[in-house]
């Protein structure tokens, strides 16, 4: 079971923050960006296991880092027992990501750029289409993608922040249908700020971070238990 704290005891982080602390890992503590992208892919895998029945899931990445988290997510759910397809729609011609595409074809997982026609026969999306970086509003061909999966009212487990929001104002105040509303949502390091009022199910993955830089930053960084990778976020 995974176990629940106070969202009181963490940091909440803007984009400038969460964009310093990556500056600063990549920098002065020497992590690669495949390194943190594993580990948050694998942090994601597990929350979903944790909180939802092994099924079928489709997997929506862009084509930036937290498209490339959601690459590493699939691979580790297919190995915990569900059955991954991901939805490309915008391909990357960085390397990196090019690679996870090999990782997640050689491991026959389908990968196709629209999303599928018998949606719902997905229990669950997962949701790895923006990161803290986006800025609003999103564009094709990802606007019609968020509009249906919306539509379908299947669950979403949103990776970091939920694709279409704000990092810092959250989802638009108006009833725009281009922007997922999820089921539950894993932030990656630190909560950002848009997730400050989020009542639903909250996971936090982000067991890596260095004392040093925990110290430097004045952040407050969960107590993990055991060997765990991830912590529930409950008032």
């Amino acid at each position: 079971m995974v176990q629940i704290i106070s969202k009181k005891t963490v940091s909440f982080i803007g984009q400038k923050m969460a964009t310093q602390i990556d500056e600063q890992l990549f920098s002065k503590y020497g992590f690669k960006v495949e390194q943190l992208m594993e580990l948050a892919g694998l942090a994601a895998a597990q929350a979903i296991a944790a909180h939802y029945p092994k099924s079928n899931v489709a997997v929506l990445c862009g084509p930036g880092n937290n498209g490339g988290d959601g690459f590493v997510c699939a691979r580790h759910l297919q190995q915990f027992g569900f059955n991954p397809s991901i939805v490309y729609p915008k391909e990357s011609k960085n390397e990196l990501m090019k690679s996870l595409v090999t990782q997640c074809e050689t491991s026959s997982i389908p990968i196709q750029p629209t999303l599928p026609t018998d949606l719902h026969t997905f229990p669950l999306i997962v949701d790895a289409l923006f990161g803290f970086s986006f800025q609003p509003p999103p564009r094709e061909p990802f606007t019609q993608i968020l509009k249906t999966v919306r539509a379908s009212g299947i669950h979403v487990f949103s990776i970091d922040i939920p694709s279409g929001w704000d990092v810092e104002k959250g989802a638009p105040e108006d009833t725009s249908d281009d922007v997922i509303h999820p089921h539950a949502v894993i932030s990656l390091t630190l909560p950002k700020i848009c997730m400050r009022n989020w009542t639903g199910p909250h996971f936090l993955g982000g067991r890596f971070v260095p004392r040093g830089l925990v110290e430097e930053m004045q952040l407050q960084m969960p107590e993990y238990p055991g060997f765990e990778q991830i912590v529930k976020l409950e008032d």
